[in-house]
């Protein structure tokens, strides 16, 4: 796999749960790259992260984080309602370039207070959309154009497992996630609007909690998030996309499956879960895919995408973590662009709002070119 320059970044990480610890098998993966210190309140996810990262110097704050010299660059991934809080604090002691996690932000409100953040930060934001990332999903990306000969219709499907169980199980609660449409599938909105160049104009949804978490109470509050949802976005461009949301479907043979097409034909990838779910007596697990359906002449070309069974290993996320570190890396040194940008995540989480509140009301929402919902 390609390396990192040798004076790549040396983080300082904020947060290592289970996204966090995947972050930071993936920096151990990159040559010139180190986790320099760490920040996380937990004293079991300390542990497993000190594991992971047996050099970094373990602090009790994020102001002790940026007092250590040799941080230079900061990756957070603690909980979602935490990222613009921190984020603040971090710009008015020592900006750095910084890789937060998704969401950015999780409600109309943060918004708008993350507007004077993103003006006045002077170091590179970028957000933790690694779905773009995927090998399978960046094949798709690359020859979408020439396949399709101009996206009409882009649907996104994930069949998947239940949210998992994070520490303090915060992700439980729409009120520190965000809700589902935002802390899950801010990912799908992003690949919809990279893929299709445009923004979306309106968004109508249906979702709800239909079979998991019903009986749950986390300290006299009851588990709200969701589970299941279909959302139709219609973009400025004349395109339309759907996503398909589904989290009690862990027996499926591919988690994402996302398909494009336009006049010239169709053009489709198949992405497995981690290989950790996939049940042993199966055999191996499958191999993602990129199938090439043109109208003329017909016949559909399929094309495996393999990916390094050492970043497999890495993360939950088909190699794309790994990736997008590298880029992210580039960023840092000044050589390469932020490709996800903070502007980037503030569309996602206004277009999880808007289908969280079509869900709700029964009625399509606009979303504007502020990054606001008309709510």
């Amino acid at each position: 796999m390609p390396d990192t320059p040798l004076n790549g970044p040396r983080y300082g990480v904020i947060g290592c749960g289970m996204m966090g610890r995947e972050h930071l098998r993936n920096i151990a993966l990159m040559q010139g790259s180190e986790v320099a210190a760490i920040f996380e309140p937990d004293a079991e996810m300390r542990m497993r992260a000190a594991q992971i990262a047996p050099r970094a110097v373990m602090v009790e704050s994020i102001e002790a984080l940026l007092a250590v010299p040799a941080v230079n660059c900061l990756l957070i991934a603690s909980p979602n309602d935490m990222h613009l809080s921190q984020l603040q604090t971090i710009a008015a002691i020592r900006p750095l370039p910084v890789l937060v996690e998704k969401p950015l932000v999780i409600s109309q409100d943060e918004i708008g207070r993350l507007d004077a953040f993103r003006q006045t930060y002077p170091a590179p934001v970028w957000v933790a959309m690694e779905y773009r990332y995927m090998p399978p999903v960046a094949r798709l990306i690359a020859e979408a154009e020439a396949a399709t000969g101009g996206i009409r219709m882009l649907t996104i499907r994930e069949h998947r497992f239940p949210f998992l169980h994070k520490v303090g199980d915060w992700n439980r609660l729409n009120r520190r996630t965000g809700g589902t449409l935002v802390e899950k599938c801010c990912h799908f909105f992003d690949l919809m609007r990279y893929i299709l160049k445009s923004d979306p104009v309106r968004v109508m949804a249906s979702g709800g909690q239909s079979v998991n978490h019903k009986d749950e109470m986390y300290e006299g509050e009851a588990a709200d998030i969701w589970d299941n949802a279909y959302v139709i976005v219609d973009f400025a461009s004349g395109a339309r996309a759907m996503l398909e949301l589904c989290m009690f479907a862990e027996g499926s043979r591919y988690q994402e499956e996302i398909s494009a097409i336009g006049p010239s034909g169709k053009i489709e990838c198949h992405v497995p879960g981690p290989a950790r779910f996939w049940p042993e007596h199966l055999g191996e697990p499958p191999v993602a895919q990129v199938v090439v359906s043109p109208r003329t002449p017909k016949g559909p070309r399929t094309i495996d995408i393999p990916v390094d069974p050492e970043l497999l290993e890495a993360g939950d996320h088909n190699g794309s973590t790994f990736y997008q570190h590298q880029r992210f890396a580039r960023a840092v040194a000044g050589t390469g662009p932020v490709e996800v940008t903070a502007e980037d995540g503030i569309w996602a989480v206004a277009m999880g709002l808007a289908a969280q509140h079509s869900a709700l009301t029964g009625q399509s929402c606009p979303v504007d070119s502020n990054f606001g919902t008309r709510l």
